[in-house]
């Protein structure tokens, strides 16, 4: 089972944790709805629609609210601390918590403790921390943007606040910046570097480039970094390779975007609406060869 770990944006949400089910723009979980708009409830949607395109179960969810202040997020650690060893997850994807690197440790060794040894994704604060306490190589994904790969790509950096301006400015060098996290031991076994052009990389170079569809209105909207994310956990889980997974995720998601014919006013979950289109397409050209 596909588990995904993040929070949303309600302090007054305590820690929930069930499968999930999407129910038009609403994700709905232990009773709870929680509105798609971006961050882990996007990842979420996205996640729950290729799950049924595949005919996977839903995605098993652990959220709590957190604004920023960490109360909820430390609850969350906590949670899976004691949680996580008599569970049977078979890919767990960590999203938006607050980095904490003595809860990050706590949580690793909790996942050691599982009888099976889940594949490991992390996005958003949970690959800050993974980075931060040293351990980034215990995960199987990391799925950065452009300006989240300066941090990893910065071995002087203890925090993104300190990512040095000379790396902010490469952008336009995302193979060297692959490189230098690789150098460092600051990736993950794979990277899928979202942005203009996504790559997919591991520590012999680039295995792909993915620049088409090229749907340049996707980049302002909140939210398509995550689906992309969401997207690939599930691959995974349906037992694709990592670097084919985040191959294909990132050829669903640009689709997705294209068939939705965005603006600057458009929504991620009018974009999540066209993963099932996007990926049925794709899925048929494999089977064509």
């Amino acid at each position: 089972m596909l588990a995904i770990v993040g929070t949303v944006p309600d302090p007054a949400v305590p820690v929930v944790a069930g499968n999930v089910e999407l129910d038009r723009q609403s994700l709905v979980l232990a009773g709870n709805r929680f509105p798609v708009n971006r961050g882990t409830p996007a990842l979420l949607a996205a996640a729950a629609t290729m799950s049924r395109v595949l005919g996977q179960p839903p995605p098993f969810a652990y959220l709590v609210g957190d604004i920023g202040r960490g109360d909820g997020s430390r609850r969350l650690y906590a949670h899976l601390a004691q949680h996580l060893p008599h569970t049977d997850h078979q890919v767990i994807t960590f999203h938006y918590l607050q980095p904490d690197v003595d809860w990050h440790g706590r949580v690793l060794l909790a996942v050691g403790e599982m009888n099976v040894t889940p594949l490991l994704i992390a996005d958003a604060g949970f690959m800050y921390v993974a980075k931060m306490s040293g351990q980034a190589d215990s995960y199987d994904l990391f799925t950065p943007d452009v300006g989240e790969l300066s941090f990893l790509a910065d071995e002087q950096a203890p925090h993104p606040f300190y990512t040095r301006g000379f790396i902010l400015h490469m952008e336009e060098k995302v193979p060297e910046m692959i490189e230098m996290a690789y150098r460092h031991a600051n990736a993950a076994k794979y990277l899928l570097v979202k942005g203009r052009r996504d790559y997919v990389a591991d520590r012999r170079g680039i295995r792909a480039v993915i620049d088409t569809p090229s749907v340049p209105a996707l980049e302002p909207i909140g939210g398509t970094g995550d689906t992309v994310t969401g997207i690939a956990a599930v691959l995974i889980q349906a037992g694709w390779g990592v670097p084919a997974a985040a191959e294909a995720a990132a050829r669903i998601n640009r689709r997705a975007g294209e068939l939705a014919h965005p603006n600057p006013a458009t929504q991620v979950s009018e974009i999540i609406s066209r993963i099932e289109s996007a990926a049925e397409e794709l899925l048929q050209k494999i089977s064509k060869g």
